[in-house]
């Protein structure tokens, strides 16, 4: 635990104090340890272009890029794969992907259930947002629906 409030830049004095109140860094609210969080995109090249622009893009050590321009050109199994490795990198907070792009992969998309990375479908500059395919919306309404009718249940059970 003093390790990582002194990663992140603590003094030692206020480590001491918090440790000693019971203070426990959340370890599941960042990504990775020491490191802050990256922001993976998968869209045409104007999205994708911004989000650059913006500071999201990084490349590692490895030379393995956060972002994948998908082109014309750009094969189902590229963006499977791109996507793949993106939701299984640790370092990868969410996952902004085009609905296009995502639709290529629905199958993959629908079956992604983690939390981290969040997977965040967007629209693109050419094709407009559907909120009826995107697969995280669906689930977020489905869970709405379902408290709201164990509320109405609840509600109308207690009368």
């Amino acid at each position: 635990l003093r390790r990582t409030f002194a990663a992140r830049g603590a003094s030692r004095a206020r480590v001491s104090a918090l440790t000693r109140a019971g203070f426990e860094y959340p370890r599941h609210a960042m990504a990775t340890e020491g490191k802050g969080a990256l922001i993976s995109v998968i869209g045409d090249e104007d999205t994708v272009t911004g989000f650059l622009l913006a500071g999201v893009g990084e490349v590692d050590v490895r030379r393995r890029t956060n972002y994948l321009v998908v082109r014309d050109k750009t094969t189902t199994k590229q963006i499977e794969e791109a996507f793949k490795e993106m939701t299984s990198r640790e370092d990868v907070a969410v996952v902004l992907i085009s609905q296009f792009a995502a639709d290529s992969i629905r199958y993959l998309v629908n079956e992604y259930d983690k939390p981290i990375p969040a997977v965040l479908e967007i629209p693109s500059k050419d094709m407009p947002y559907d909120a009826t395919k995107d697969s995280v919306l669906q689930r977020v309404q489905h869970l709405m629906g379902a408290e709201d009718a164990a509320a109405t249940t609840t509600t109308t059970g207690a009368r």
